[in-house]
């Protein structure tokens, strides 16, 4: 499974070298991903962008990482975590210089659009990091790779925005998002000559057919269908969003078209997931290999309300202590990134807890949390001290992301060769959660918008309990035809 020796932090070595190399694969794909968010002013002015199309913006960043999880999540499955992870890095990094030129909304629009690509790297390094490190240390490694790469949003809302003031005049802001897409060109090149799928010996488990999820029984496949709905829901939400019923960037016509192309991806991706697993209705899968996708699909609820609304509140936060505060945006960016900086010891703390103490009654805990942590934000208004309200932000911001980690303690422990499409369905999860929020953003106050993450929390939670804890070993059967028993507890 891995090399022996207990989990090193600062060796770069064996099993440590693949965890640092892969958070900082995810930690530059974030920089990337959120580079927009704390140049939003400066963006504005030099583009000439009204508050509807900044808006759009931040949707759209969003929205194409909806599916860009299960495809990569497929492709990781398939081709593994090397391959996978170079060629996104370096293809991602073409709309982000396209961004960095941008004239006007409509190239920002699509640039930005295609730039949601790159947060699906996120499902790689899970893949990866569930190949090198056995099951009482993986909620942790999960937990650093997750919580320090997603740093990196953190780190672009403080560090760029010096980048702009150092090199200075209006087009500052392009020098700087220009230049996260030429890190991530040549991170891709070190991250493929520095790293391999599994350690030496042994075996990556692939999917026995590829063009949708394998499930286990009839009653599963039912679950999974249902499952499908919210991701395209939310496509069909951001395409309304962008209608003449939102901000009018597409016609009525466009608008009905995208509706009924959505429509028909829908339809064949059932039939083509009903292809993969027709032989589950004529012949039952033996009980070995079989797995519950009611756990992926607790996950998947979790992570909306985790992720999502982390992602939500990324995007909007500076804006939001700009206004409630009436602080300068470079300043409110600063200030905003409080939120973000709790990923270095939150997600993986609650990875941590969750190899301790269990997984179910960790998740509990946290989504609890969680959803007393946004009631409280929603109280939020300028008769506060700003040290008061950042403090808020930042407790409540422990609970989102130590959940996120108590999430993906569970993960990589469900299917292993379905690793990377469980990772996948469970992300986009988080993506359409936060097109769900940031929609709702655009329509409701801020008190508001925050009350109704707490709301969806508290559904988590109950449909958390649901969910097994992960015990004994999961089955998986080599090429010859012999059996291999992975550890999960």
């Amino acid at each position: 499974m891995s090399d022996s020796g207990k989990l090193t932090l600062f060796s770069f070595s064996g099993k440590m070298k693949i965890l640092h190399l892969s958070w900082m694969a995810f930690f530059i794909s974030f920089f990337v991903w959120f580079n927009h968010a704390p140049l939003l002013g400066a963006i504005a002015e030099s583009l000439g962008l009204t508050n509807a199309e900044i808006k759009t913006l931040l949707i759209l960043n969003v929205a194409l990482t909806i599916p860009a999880r299960i495809i990569i999540g497929m492709l990781t499955d398939k081709y593994g975590p090397r391959i996978t992870y170079a060629a996104l890095l370096s293809i991602a990094s073409i709309p982000c210089f396209m961004f960095a030129l941008s004239t006007d909304f409509a190239q920002a629009a699509v640039s930005r659009f295609l730039l949601g690509f790159i947060g699906a790297g996120f499902v790689i390094g899970i893949r990866m990091v569930s190949e090198w490190f056995p099951a009482n240390e993986l909620g942790t490694a999960e937990g650093l790779y997750g919580g320090w790469g997603n740093f990196g949003s953190a780190a672009a809302a403080m560090l760029l925005p010096t980048l702009v003031v150092i090199f200075g005049g209006p087009d500052g802001w392009r020098y700087a998002v220009g230049l996260t897409g030429l890190m991530s060109l040549l991170f891709s090149v070190i991250w493929y000559k520095n790293v391999t799928d599994t350690p030496k010996g042994s075996t990556y488990f692939k999917p026995k057919k590829i063009g949708g999820m394998e499930v286990t029984s009839p009653s599963d496949f039912i679950l999974m269908i249902i499952m499908k709905v919210p991701l395209y829901a939310a496509l069909s939400l951001l395409t309304w969003k962008l209608s003449p019923a939102g901000v009018s960037i597409l016609t009525d016509t466009a608008a009905f078209a995208i509706y009924l192309t959505l429509a028909a991806i829908f339809i064949y991706d059932c039939y083509s997931a009903y292809r993969i697993n027709k032989t589950i209705f004529t012949q039952p899968v033996p009980e070995m290999e079989r797995y519950k996708f009611k756990q992926v699909a607790v996950l998947n609820i979790l992570y909306f309300a985790t992720f999502g609304s982390e992602l939500a509140v990324i995007s909007m936060l500076p804006l939001f202590f700009a206004d409630v505060f009436s602080l300068d945006m470079v300043y409110a960016g600063l200030v905003a990134s409080a939120y973000a900086f709790m990923n270095l010891m939150s997600r993986p703390g609650g990875g941590w807890i969750s190899d301790r103490f269990g997984r179910r009654k960790t998740l509990l805990i946290l989504t609890a949390g969680l959803a007393a942590g946004y009631a409280v934000m929603s109280l939020i208004d300028s008769s506060w001290p700003l040290f008061l309200a950042v403090a808020a932000a930042m407790a409540c911001s422990f609970f989102v992301q130590a959940g996120e980690g108590a999430v993906f303690a569970v993960v990589p422990l469900i299917k292993r060769r379905l690793t990377g499409q469980i990772a996948g369905m469970t992300g986009a999860y988080g993506n359409v959660g936060a097109v769900f929020y940031l929609t709702v953003l655009s329509l409701v106050e801020y008190s508001t918008f925050f009350t109704v993450i707490a709301v969806t929390a508290v559904i988590g939670f109950i449909t958390l309990l649901f969910l097994e804890e992960p015990k004994g070993h999961m089955a998986e059967v080599n090429e010859d035809g012999t059996v291999e028993l992975i550890k999960v507890s």
